[in-house]
């Protein structure tokens, strides 16, 4: 009798076309496409690249906005992009005006990190990266010109948009306010944070056709970062879910959520501003009227994006400028 030939792998799932999951667990990444946006010729903002994690080739990209002589140091920003943990990178160009917005409107230092991606590698492997890159700024901030002359490190301010604002979340679990001595964590801003959970709300069951977000979309993006066999309600991915920790314990610094009112994720955004405000927590949420998700990184340059960059500087310049208790 003749033997069978085992059979070619053949494909599981696929991701948007960035990548497709195989029978035999091959992950198999396709070049990202590029959504080209333009940025004004000679913007003032200089960046670079920096190697955070050589272990994992992890880098971060640095913006700098113009300094005149003798200015006081500025608040440091470090930003965390989204991509529900699978796809994405500091060098997409929409990311790039992003942050390139946000140096120069805010006029800080923006950090931009990057973290492994899933399914490759699951969670906690960007939480674990996001902190790693944390502590790399505090440790190794002497050694760079940019952080060690202009940065100040007692006013520092994490952020992220969409799964970037779920690492935001757990760092701000994961450091509270002063797990990061001798860098002062002045607060956290989550904007359209992705969160989930296995009940559905509302603005789920509501998404538009053609959403930027989809909920098909999302619940790949859970089913493919987290651990073989959770389910949406894990820790991870659900802040308020079974067996999730009691966030009434958790020493955080203030916060300011950001919502987008076309967002399938709004209704989680909502609650959980709401959830921890109830707790006696430092909490801000603004609603940005007729966006939907991503809008920032979709539109960087638009007038909804200059609404939400002007409410971020007045938290920033509230909470950065306390004076220490």
């Amino acid at each position: 009798m003749a033997s069978s030939s085992p059979s070619a792998p053949y494909v599981v799932e696929e991701c948007n076309g960035f990548f497709q999951f195989l029978s035999d667990g091959t992950i198999v990444r396709f070049p990202e496409p590029i959504f080209p946006v333009a940025i004004p010729e000679d913007f003032p903002v200089d960046w670079k690249d920096l190697l955070f994690d050589p272990n994992h080739g992890l880098y971060l990209r640095l913006y700098m906005p113009p300094v005149a002589a003798g200015e006081d140091k500025l608040p440091l920003l470090v930003y965390y992009r989204g991509g529900g943990f699978c796809i994405g990178s500091r060098t997409s160009p929409n990311l790039h005006a992003c942050c390139l917005r946000l140096a120069s409107d805010l006029h800080v230092i923006v950090a931009s990190v990057d973290y492994r991606l899933a399914p490759e590698h699951r969670l906690p492997a960007s939480f674990d990266d996001a902190a790693a890159a944390l502590l790399w700024l505090r440790d190794q901030s002497g050694s760079d010109a940019w952080l060690s002359e202009h940065a100040d490190l007692s006013r520092v301010f994490v952020s992220g948009e969409s799964a970037g604002g779920t690492v935001a979340h757990q760092m701000a679990l994961r450091f509270g306010r002063t797990g990061l001595k001798p860098v002062r964590l002045r607060g956290f801003i989550l904007v359209m944070p992705a969160f989930a959970g296995e009940e559905r709300t509302k603005s789920e069951l509501d998404c538009e056709e053609g959403a930027v977000l989809s909920l098909e979309q999302l619940d790949q993006f859970c089913r493919l970062s987290l651990p073989p066999g959770a389910t949406r309600d894990h820790p991870l991915w659900n802040p308020f879910g079974p067996d999730s920790p009691n966030l009434e314990a958790a020493d955080l610094a203030p916060l300011l959520v950001v919502a987008a009112e076309r967002d399938l994720l709004r209704d989680r955004c909502v609650e959980y501003a709401t959830r921890l405000k109830e707790m006696g927590k430092e909490v801000e949420l603004l609603e940005i009227k007729g966006q939907e998700h991503g809008f920032f990184v979709i539109k960087p340059w638009s007038k909804p994006v200059g609404e939400m960059v002007r409410f971020i500087k007045l938290f920033m310049d509230e909470f950065g400028n306390k004076s220490d208790e």
